[in-house]
């Protein structure tokens, strides 16, 4: 049978020759690929079949019928079937619900939902319209393979398992980083990523917009960052940068599918874009030359100079009204040239600019020297003692630790594309680590999500993205998401094979680890 799953199908009729009743139809919850497996998952034995005849109720709530709308495009594109949406919120029998409720105490959270298919009907309820978003996504995951956009399917069963989800995060920030510093990616190119995360409930876009090879965002009032920053890319590669109209797009576009976009401006090092593009900005006041290479840690800006905090203050003040988010990341590591006196200085001043523009910071886990509060985030990538001194101030942690989460390390040694220097990760190294234990002497309830960077030094394309991406990215929004006593290697190995399919159907360039054969 199609994808080799096994159902039955069975038309009862009240009499010879009589319109039949709505077929029944039995398909195992095992028989999809639910990824991030949800928390708490009761099968029932008859599911519900979709058909030409069932309608969609969204309530009078305008963000619910967004929802249903989108469930509704996305299945007619699929199955050339047009469902009839009403702005009702009756129990019809043969119909889709997508129910806000505020009031529903057994969902946890905003990003909680309650998804409940019977023969009848099926309801995906949720506090919060990010919960709505949630539910939809494993609504999407237990329909068939051929719900995924590709081309219309006239011949399928739109068959779905009948079960009970009662779902919600373990963490609240589950999120990807895309170093478009290195190597310049479009705007097409950004969104095709996002369509691609958001699938598997990830809800930060942490966007790397400036290095020593290139500045990638428009600043009106320092227009040569991106005249003359924005013109290199790592390998003398063509360069580039995003308008601030690309970037509202991009931002935008994000919001729509409950994505945050998090911009950092890396600073004091990994500035050599800025020192290129103002000679002021350097202590000697002479231009640095573009650069091109891989090497880190030699660049820094002028921390004694009044005109740098001029420079700092228009940067944030612009990316500030640009992003709809509570956050900007600062960067802060690997500023070797700049003194720690000095170094702490420029981050004290960084940081208040920060909050005065309404923001608040996060930054990789360096910042700690120099002094942070409760309200910012620090992202654990390689010392964990210093990440560590960073919770004792008070400060909230993602996790990001190179030999686990950073997708720009080869799978193997023998991989096409990507670096060694944390070592090779292969898929089930990716997956095989528990986020709670990792950073022994910081409380829980300070770890607040786990983020996987993607650095591009060696990507210098959308097919490179996903060949590195996936499915390592797969695993870690699996780590974010499901609880831990929920989590296994065996059981997700076996699902991210049978999901494979749909990443095909995506024409996704993703990894073939030999595991998933």
């Amino acid at each position: 049978m199609k994808n080799h799953i096994s159902y039955i199908v069975i038309l009862l009729y009240l009499c010879v020759g009589c319109t039949p009743e709505k077929a029944q139809i039995s398909i195992p919850v095992a028989a999809r690929s639910l990824i991030p497996y949800p928390n708490e998952v009761i099968p029932a034995d008859q599911g519900f079949l979709i058909d030409a005849n069932t309608t969609i109720y969204a309530g009078t709530n305008l963000e619910s019928q967004a929802i249903a709308q989108q469930f509704s495009s996305r299945f007619t594109k699929a199955s050339g079937i047009t469902l009839v949406s009403v702005n009702e919120s009756k129990l019809a029998t043969n119909s889709i619900h997508f129910v806000l409720d505020s009031a529903a105490k057994e969902i946890t959270n905003d990003e909680g939902y309650l998804l409940k298919i019977t023969p009848d009907r099926m309801i995906v309820r949720a506090k919060a319209m990010p919960g709505l978003y949630m539910g939809l996504q494993t609504l999407f995951q237990l329909l068939p393979d051929e719900i995924e956009p590709d081309a219309m399917h006239t011949d399928i069963v739109w068959g779905v398992p009948g079960v009970t989800i009662n779902d919600a995060p373990q963490y609240a920030y589950r999120g990807a980083m895309l170093d478009v510093a290195r190597h310049f990616f479009s705007v097409k190119d950004v969104k095709r990523y996002i369509d691609l995360i958001a699938s598997y409930k990830i809800n930060k876009l942490h966007l790397h917009l400036t290095d020593d090879q290139g500045w990638r965002i428009e600043i009106k009032s320092w227009p040569k960052l991106t005249e003359i920053g924005g013109t290199s890319a790592v390998g003398g590669d063509q360069g580039g940068f995003y308008t601030q109209a690309e970037y509202r797009d991009i931002v935008a576009y994000a919001k729509l599918h409950h994505i945050t976009i998090i911009p950092e401006i890396d600073m004091p090092g990994h500035t050599n874009a800025a020192l290129a593009s103002y000679p002021a900005l350097n202590c000697d006041g002479i231009a640095r030359p573009l650069y091109t290479g891989m090497k880190v840690g030699f660049s820094t800006l002028c921390v004694d100079k009044e005109l740098t905090y001029k420079f700092l203050d228009d940067v944030i003040r612009e990316l500030a009204s640009l992003t709809d988010g509570d956050y900007i990341h600062l960067g802060g590591d690997e500023s070797h040239v700049t003194s720690k006196q000095d170094y702490n200085v420029f981050l004290t001043k960084a940081q208040a600019i920060v909050k005065k523009y309404g923001k608040n910071v996060m930054g990789w886990e360096d910042i700690q020297s120099a002094g942070i509060s409760d309200e910012t985030i620090i992202q654990h990538w390689t010392n964990a003692d210093i990440a560590t001194l960073g919770a004792k101030q008070g400060a909230s942690v993602v996790l990001s630790p190179a030999p686990k989460t950073y997708l720009d390390m080869k799978y193997s040694k023998d991989t096409k594309i990507g670096l060694t220097w944390a070592g090779v990760t292969p898929i089930d190294n990716a997956y095989a680590w528990n986020p709670a234990s990792l950073l022994k002497d910081v409380p829980a309830s300070q770890i607040i999500g786990i983020e996987s960077p993607l650095w591009t030094e060696t990507v210098v394309d959308m097919e490179a993205i996903e060949y590195l991406a996936f499915p390592r990215l797969i695993g870690h929004a699996e780590l974010g998401w499901t609880q831990e006593k929920n989590r296994s290697w065996e059981s997700y190995l076996k699902r991210l094979k049978s999901h494979q399919n749909r990443l095909k159907i995506r024409k996704v360039n993703y990894y073939q680890s030999p595991l998933l054969e």
